[in-house]
């Protein structure tokens, strides 16, 4: 994701883009993504044996996502991103467990045995809507359909933000036009 954060505004720079407009971002109801990835980060930390709670977590994580989502759908990539929450969210509730399939694991570098977290499990031949499950292997890690849709969202939302036009009212302040010329 740090990958498709840089390339992103890289590509909004190159476009003739400011840096400066990163700080004069205007999402609605921004303290959602807090939320949403605060309970991800705790599922993270639990331990195997509370599978059903990291599981939980991380399905409620997804409803103030989704909600950040339907509020800001408006702008640039951010539905593409919201396609790509729910995409992970059904999967995980169809299995109650992100699957992850063991030999894109193998690929990425990492190990058969390896020690799945809390919020996965592993994909077998039983495993519900396996092509949304993490198959996709990057080195050091392994990637869903899901993420790929997020970080194109992500993606094309930070590149449309850096190379928006200036405001003239910063701060959201509204004029009337040609209010200055009327004296």
């Amino acid at each position: 994701m740090l990958l498709v954060l840089v390339i992103a505004i890289a590509v909004g720079l190159a476009r003739g883009g400011k840096l400066s407009n990163l700080t004069e971002i205007g999402v609605r109801a921004w303290w959602l993504l807090f939320i949403g990835f605060g309970l991800q980060l705790g599922a993270t930390f639990l331990p195997l044996s509370m599978h059903d709670l990291a599981v939980g977590l991380i399905l409620a994580s997804y409803v103030p996502l989704l909600l950040f989502v339907l509020l800001n759908r408006q702008m640039a990539g951010l539905w593409v991103a919201g396609i790509g929450v729910l995409m992970n969210f059904t999967v995980i509730a169809a299995n109650s467990g992100m699957p992850v399939m063991l030999e894109a694991v193998i690929l990425a570098g990492g190990s058969a045995d390896v020690a799945l977290g809390a919020k996965h499990v592993v994909l077998t031949e039983s495993t519900h809507l396996a092509f949304l499950s993490d198959i996709i292997p990057l080195p050091g890690s392994v990637i869903s359909l899901g993420d790929v849709f997020v970080a194109i969202g992500v993606g094309v939302f930070l590149e449309d933000q850096v190379r928006r036009p200036v405001r003239l009212f910063a701060h959201r302040v509204q004029g009337t036009p040609g209010s200055a010329a009327e004296r």
